[in-house]
């Protein structure tokens, strides 16, 4: 699996290349995040994003379907026992109804065949009232992102998308998808974050 191959080398990317986005991202999540909060983090990588959730939330379950990326993020979160690492696919996520106060998939929508299908995943196991948080490359928006892209391609990583801020909302309403508010976190490869509020239950 080429995500088994690139995951010792996926942190320089975000670290270093992209590294501006990428301290926006964990500082924008952080902002979604409360002490009390159940959270699942769906095509986790390497835990770049697990470890500053981890430092603030109740629990959190980091899945990714790669071996390779789980071994990268169990190296982060070793010190810290509110953390479970599970093999799992986002298009298949095994867990129960409306059991996450927040759900975060963060940069991995381009990457599937069947986006529709995860976002009804993540849906499903998101509590009422509880948040989804999509944070997503926008390649379109600048030459940078464009290059970048090309260059993760020719390592094998295959874009099924390439979304501009535009495209990606066209996304979330092609899906019946009410989303409250976007943010743009800005870098070589800037990101559109995606934040849904789960409706309540009625009485």
């Amino acid at each position: 699996m080429i995500w088994d191959v690139l995951s010792p080398l996926y942190d320089f990317f975000e670290t270093v290349y992209n590294g501006k986005c990428f301290k926006g991202i964990a500082e924008e999540i952080k902002k979604y995040v409360n002490k009390d909060d159940v959270v699942l983090e769906c095509a986790c990588g390497t835990g770049l994003l697990t470890l500053p959730m981890a430092q603030i939330c109740k629990e959190i379950v980091a899945t990714d379907y790669s071996d390779g990326m789980l071994r990268q993020t169990q190296k982060k979160v070793s010190g810290y026992n509110n953390v479970r690492i599970q093999k799992a696919s986002i298009l298949e996520i095994p867990f129960d109804d409306n059991k996450f106060d927040v759900v975060v998939a963060a940069n991995v929508i381009h990457l599937l065949d069947a986006p529709g299908k995860a976002l009804a995943e993540m849906k499903r196991v998101c509590k009422p009232g509880g948040k989804l948080i999509i944070p997503t490359y926008i390649n379109k928006e600048s030459k940078n992102s464009m290059v970048a892209a090309k260059l993760l391609s020719m390592f094998g990583v295959d874009f099924k998308r390439q979304f501009s801020l535009e495209s990606y909302k066209e996304f979330f309403v092609d899906h019946h998808v009410d989303v409250k508010e976007y943010r743009i976190v800005d870098g070589r490869m800037p990101c559109a974050f995606a934040i849904i509020s789960q409706s309540p239950l009625t009485p």
